[in-house]
């Protein structure tokens, strides 16, 4: 009897990423902010320290690649993750797909910040809290074989507001 692909729903909080498969959720110890203050000592962080960053988080991410079936979808609601979206040139809407490929680009314009290139330049945001996402987000679609993740539920009154 072969198993009917999963849905897996991805949340990378400040704290910690929550992974939902099938209605169970695994906590991982990456978060945006944990990750962000406990590996980059620099703003940007140096090509050493996001290395090491992600050997961490690789470590992490491995561990879910037996919970989750082949064929699976990804899924989140996440604004960060939509923001990275946007960044990718994925169009506003109410759901956007990014693909993997669309994740590394982005990734790789990081790196060119990393390596010394202003940010604003590359039209990413300075922030580390930034970068730690984009590197969950990466790793995990990498990582565990993920082609795309489709974001949902656009929140247009709160991306569109300006105080």
């Amino acid at each position: 009897m072969t198993q009917s692909p999963s849905a897996v729903l991805l949340h990378i909080g400040s704290e910690e990423t929550q992974v939902t498969i099938d209605g169970k959720t695994h906590r991982l110890t990456l978060g945006s902010q944990l990750t962000s203050l406990g590996y980059f000592r620099h703003q940007p962080p140096t090509p050493a320290e996001m290395e090491n960053a992600i050997m961490v988080v690789e470590d992490e991410v491995t561990g879910l690649r037996h919970d989750i079936t082949p064929g699976a979808s990804l899924h989140s609601q996440d604004n960060d993750i939509r923001a990275i979206a946007r960044l990718a040139g994925v169009a506003e809407n109410e759901q956007m797909s990014l693909s993997l490929d669309a994740v590394e680009r982005t990734f790789d314009r990081l790196a060119l910040v990393i390596n010394g290139r202003p940010a604003h330049f590359e039209g990413i945001p300075e922030g580390n809290d930034f970068a730690a996402t984009l590197l969950i987000l990466r790793e995990f679609m990498h990582h565990l074989q993920f082609d795309e993740i489709v974001v949902k539920g656009a929140r247009f009154e709160m991306l569109n507001s300006q105080p």
